[in-house]
């Protein structure tokens, strides 16, 4: 009994199973029956128009790259990581996909929203950037400069063993935190990498296969796994999920499964335990989506780049409250500050991933493309995130989001 138990708390541990239970909010949604939200589909042709504007801006030759923490280390034109990987000796092709997998590993872990007040002061430009931006450049310097490496002579990996010691003062000083400069979350994060180094401590089996023990050995877990030099996008988020799943605060277990960014909403059936749960893995996801090109640079073909969804975060659901395809039905809830296990954040979330694909649908109509010449990924970088923070600032003059979420700094 256990195991069908446990097969069905797996279950909700993939792309599908998130595809589906958003999918199912939606149609509730646009039957009425939503407690917090209404569904007016009628306004989506316009977010496609204003997904459209910001992603010719952005890439004028519609040629758009995949929604993925590697944009981030691009400023200014210079694209920081290449520079430094190109510059690097690497044995073989693998090893420096481990290194990408390290820092992309620990820099999405370390991107769970900084809050509107805090900025990095980057050392090449002067410049002061905030958010996602500066948490990237702050967590590739830190990667850069050894900060996560046991070995001196080679700064460019992420150590379990450092990992788990990791110091909160380390963390503090990288991301030149102080009273004037706050940054959200900043415990939880810290103890988000140690636990990642415990974890891929104790799984030598998984993360040790041709090196010490380090997040980057889940490339050559992954590896082990293609089939004909191909490997399907639904699978990384299957290894990312299964392998890292225990390294989240506790939430939500079936079956002593931990499943990760996955709440409850009564709403939602299902003929077996996982009646009620909505699996949306956004961090999970995102880091799925961050780890495609290094599998591609080391040889590989990713399959099957749609099979992962859309993430359930505040720019792409704030692009639909803005643009009121989702209201409120009590509009004081605009101005009330919510948990992120509340009814209300798991419709907007779970609502946010199944309009994602209607408007890809919508966005490729319009330009005549398919989902293999445009992919989802593609649309999310283009896109769908740009275009809502556009709205949030023309909107709030602080950009900030059109609900307040109560975040721990490991969900958003």
């Amino acid at each position: 009994m256990t195991d069908g138990l446990e097969r069905e708390a797996r279950s909700l541990l993939s792309a599908a199973a998130v595809r589906a239970r958003a999918g199912q909010m939606l149609e509730i949604g646009l039957g009425g029956g939503l407690s917090h939200f209404t569904v007016d589909l009628d306004r989506m042709d316009g977010v496609a128009d204003a997904v459209l504007t910001v992603t010719r801006k952005a890439y004028p030759t519609l040629d758009v790259p995949f929604h993925a923490r590697w944009r981030h280390f691009v400023l200014g034109g210079a694209d920081r990581w290449a520079r430094l990987a190109d510059a690097a000796t690497w044995p073989d092709r693998a090893a420096r996909a481990r290194a990408e997998f390290d820092l992309a590993i620990v820099s999405v872990l370390l991107d769970a929203g900084a809050g509107a007040a805090w900025r990095y002061r980057d050392a090449v430009t002067g410049e002061s950037i905030g958010r996602s931006e500066g948490l990237a450049i702050a967590s590739l310097d830190m990667f850069a400069n050894g900060l996560f490496s046991g070995d001196a002579r080679s700064p460019f990996r992420a150590d379990a063993a450092v990992l788990a010691k990791l110091p909160l003062t380390a963390l503090t000083s990288a991301f030149q935190v102080s009273d004037a400069n706050p940054l959200l979350g900043l415990e939880g994060r810290t103890d988000l990498l140690r636990r990642l180094g415990k974890l891929v401590s104790e799984r030598a089996d998984v993360f040790g296969l041709h090196d010490s023990p380090r997040p980057g050995g889940l490339f050559d877990h992954i590896a082990a796994q293609a089939v004909g030099g191909a490997v399907a996008a639904p699978a990384i988020l299957s290894a990312v999920l299964n392998q890292l799943g225990p390294i989240w605060p506790s939430r939500l277990e079936l079956a002593g499964v931990p499943l990760g960014d996955c709440w409850r909403h009564p709403a939602i059936k299902a003929d077996d335990a996982t009646a009620g749960l909505v699996p949306l893995h956004k961090l999970s996801q995102w880091l799925s989506y961050s780890l495609i090109e290094p599998l591609q640079r080391a040889g590989f073909a990713i399959t099957d780049i749609d099979g992962l969804t859309g993430l359930a975060e505040y720019r792409n659901g704030g692009l639909f409250v803005d643009h009121e395809v989702l209201r409120l039905r009590d509009a004081a809830d605009a101005d009330r500050a919510h948990a992120v296990d509340s009814l209300l954040v798991v419709e907007w979330r779970a609502l946010t991933v199944a309009l994602l694909d209607r408007l890809a649908e919508r966005v490729r109509a319009k330009l005549g493309r398919t989902p293999e010449t445009l992919p989802l990924a593609s649309i999310l970088e283009g896109g769908t995130w740009a275009a809502g923070r556009a709205i949030a600032f023309a909107r709030r003059p602080d950009g900030s989001p059109p609900l307040k979420v109560i975040s721990d700094g490991t969900v958003f």
